[in-house]
């Protein structure tokens, strides 16, 4: 479902900004949650959608259980977008 619409509202973005900073991880599942600062993200639909999205996703490729999450590509270029507007 990689590449799907996402609706990036002022929280999308700050998730997305969580991870860039180094602060989130999310579980390796179907439904990838996601956690900032240790604690379970308020917003799992928009997490999951972010990854769905192709947004983020986990740093370590094929790992099981929580792991660092890390922007991909596209939200790279959101953070950039926002940041230049």
């Amino acid at each position: 479902m990689s590449g799907s619409r996402v609706e990036l509202t002022h929280r999308a973005m700050a998730m997305l900004k969580a991870v860039a900073e180094g602060r989130a991880q999310m579980s390796c599942s179907c439904e990838p949650d996601l956690f900032v600062d240790g604690f379970a993200c308020c917003d799992q639909s928009t997490a999951h959608a972010l990854a769905h999205g192709g947004y983020l996703r986990p740093a370590v490729e094929g790992a099981t259980g929580r792991v660092a999450a890390e922007l991909t590509e596209a939200g790279q270029a959101a953070l950039e977008i926002t940041a230049a507007a």
